[in-house]
């Protein structure tokens, strides 16, 4: 009976260190993938990946982050509210 075999899970970490190694093409990706013993199309997808997405390192991160929603429209509601709360109050009878 073969055990069940589970699922890899790579860390960024590990991720980006392969598609470095990788991208400088100091060795073969056969080499890198029996040194990390990976599957050369599993670091060539990384290697694409770190491609496509190395120029978001470089934006600013004040541009990616939102906005503060405005609370003021909330605040000004939540007041309205307490106020019709309390006439209610002071007009409806009691039950």
């Amino acid at each position: 009976m073969n055990p069940k075999r589970t699922r890899r899970r790579f860390t960024a970490e590990f991720k980006a260190e392969v598609a470095l190694a990788a991208l400088t093409e100091r060795q073969p990706l056969a080499e890198l993938a029996a040194r990390y013993q990976l599957s050369v199309p599993q670091i060539s997808r990384w290697k694409l990946h770190l491609r496509q997405q190395a120029a978001q390192v470089f934006t600013d991160a004040v541009a990616s982050t939102p906005a503060p929603p405005d609370v003021e429209p909330l605040y000004a509601a939540i007041g309205r509210l307490e106020m019709e709360n309390q006439l209610l109050k002071k007009t409806l009878p009691t039950w």
